[in-house]
């Protein structure tokens, strides 16, 4: 089952929300309901089940809070445990949705507790007790909650799984699964997500009864028309990376960026290029504390900063409302990745760019991307010199224009012109002015041509395999992947340890996704785990209070062998 808007205005007084909700929603500037919102809410007012898929930025939060909050507020009856359960794949998620209960719910007096780890659990502990009408949880912590006996699932009416493709790739089936079997059966189930996987539709048929079906596409320009998000990728080496992108961005002039890295030395290392470029820039990744952090952000956010170069894991969470350029400094390594990325732009009807700078050998995960998104991502050159040159000149002419059009200081300089016009001619002079002009603002940096390049085809692809092979050695100990760190788990076979239980652990305490944990080598007493550079410390601080299969186990870097 499908609702259907029609082609009328709704309004959200339309959606019979409580005037409660209406004068809230009004307060926070919410003129018009997103198209989510819209199909999601009558339905789930009704208490039916709900399957929706929608990019990130679409209004999903309200789509499920608003008849969250309305439906506690009218059954007035509250027990000893929550009436709803969100679910998150992150604890930045977690927080914002709790941010976005409170806020919307303020009037109703309806009480949210975001519980999360990383956090200290006795807070948790007595939050919990005191009691909530809405807990929104990573599956992880929410799972050990339920097993102390501290979630209490009694008396749930609505379970909302939030970014559910997130939590999968976070290894995070498993506990989802027995979240689940722990609660009510008369219950109404939601599940939200960016892409619709197999595996998701597989969990639909196994928890919800009837959903409504819900899909959002992004809205499809009229014939003619650009497309919201303008997506375009370029092939350079590695070596030319950092002048491509400096290229780009002059030619682009965002108004806000986000540059996505790898890993945190990549990120210190081009943020630092950038500033020497004379690009605002500023570097996000996991070396930084929360108050660093929220430094960071509220530049990008009065404008102070223009580029926010940043590793996935650091980013998750953000949203910047004046985003207009998402660059992927590297092919993202999976193509929900790219989704959850570029959902970041083109919000509200806005325009935005998604550029990603590809090496050859990356040109096969490229095609993959385009084969699961069903769009095409187009092939273009690097920006030439002349290219750059051109549009160089076009931004002087265009302050020049403006300064026109606007400055009315322009009379005191007149005295120099004419004094000039005495000696030359006075288009000589305004020539010899705008080059100045023109000068100042950089114009002649970077004069390097960048070469172009092809996409390595399978015959070179396969060359690489066999290189990467060989780079193990034979029989030796295996080197960590570069941009990797690989961290020693004292618990291994013996203990029941699986790579899903090593995921799911780092994935519920730390701010990595299963995407971003590489390889996972499982001995009898032990394990070795592969986590980015930059999240080391974090992992290995965040899983000393941890369990991992009901136990404590030894984390640190692995020691290297001795040679």
């Amino acid at each position: 089952m499908t609702t259907d808007t029609g082609d009328g205005q709704v309004g959200f007084a339309d959606l019979e929300l409580a005037p409660e909700i209406l004068r809230a929603l009004t307060a926070l500037g919410y003129e018009e309901p997103t198209p989510i919102q819209q199909e999601a809410i009558p339905p789930m007012l009704a208490g039916h089940d709900l399957l929706g898929q929608a990019a990130t930025g679409t209004g999903k939060t309200a789509a499920f809070a608003l008849p969250l909050i309305q439906r506690i507020a009218r059954d007035g009856k509250r027990g000893a445990g929550p009436s709803a359960l969100v679910l998150t794949p992150t604890r930045e998620l977690a927080i914002q949705v709790s941010e976005a209960v409170h806020r919307y719910g303020t009037d109703l007096g309806v009480r949210v507790l975001p519980v999360y780890g990383g956090q200290p659990i006795g807070r948790q502990l007595r939050e919990l007790q005191r009691g909530a009408d809405v807990v929104v949880a990573t599956p992880g912590r929410a799972l050990d909650h339920i097993a102390r006996g501290t979630l209490k699932l009694d008396d749930l009416r609505t379970v909302v799984l939030d970014e559910a493709d997130e939590m999968l790739d976070m290894g995070f089936a498993e506990d989802i699964d027995a979240i689940l079997e722990n609660m009510p059966e008369e219950r109404q189930t939601v599940l939200f997500s960016a892409t619709m996987p197999a595996r998701i539709d597989s969990m639909a048929r196994k928890h919800l009864s009837d959903p409504v079906r819900v899909r959002i596409e992004r809205e499809a320009p009229a014939p003619g028309e650009a497309p919201r998000v303008r997506e375009s990728a370029y092939v350079v080496s590695r070596n030319q990376k950092a002048a491509a992108l400096g290229r780009l961005l002059d030619v682009e002039s965002p108004e806000a960026a986000i540059v996505f890295c790898r890993t945190r030395d990549q990120v210190d290392q081009l943020s630092e290029t950038l500033n020497g470029r004379g690009y605002r820039a500023e570097a996000l990744h996991g070396g930084l504390s929360q108050e660093q952090r929220d430094r960071v952000m509220g530049r990008l956010r009065s404008g102070t900063a223009d580029l926010l170069v940043a590793t996935d894991v650091a980013a998750r969470g953000i949203d910047v409302e004046h985003l207009t350029h998402v660059i992927n400094y590297d092919v993202p390594s999976a193509p929900e990745s790219y989704v959850h990325r570029i959902g970041r732009v083109g919000r509200a009807g806005r325009e935005g760019v998604a550029i990603t700078l590809a090496e050859p050998r990356e040109s096969r995960m490229l095609k993959t991307i385009e084969r699961v998104t069903g769009r095409k991502v187009p092939l273009e050159k690097v920006p030439s010199v002349a290219d750059l040159r051109a549009r160089r000149l076009e931004l002087t002419r265009a302050a020049l224009h403006e300064s026109l059009l606007d400055d009315e200081d322009l009379e005191r300089f007149r005295v120099v012109v004419e004094t000039l016009g005495d000696e030359f001619d006075v288009m000589d002079v305004a020539l010899a002015a705008v080059k100045l002009a023109h000068e100042s603002s950089g114009a002649a940096f970077d004069e390097e041509e960048i070469p172009e390049l092809a996409p390595r085809d399978d015959r070179d692809r396969g060359r690489d395999r066999g290189r990467d092979r060989g780079a193990r050695g034979p029989r030796g100990p295996r080197r960590s992947s570069p941009g990797m760190t690989r961290l020693f788990v004292g618990a291994g076979r013996s203990a029941g340890i699986r790579p899903q239980d090593l995921v799911g652990a780092i994935a519920g305490e730390s701010r990595l996704s299963g995407r971003d944990i590489g390889s996972i080598e499982i001995a009898d007493r032990f394990s070795l785990v592969e986590v980015p550079d930059d999240a080391a410390e974090d992992v290995i601080h965040a899983l000393r209070g941890a369990s991992i299969k009901g136990r404590r186990a030894q984390v640190r870097r692995e020691r290297e062998p001795q040679r």
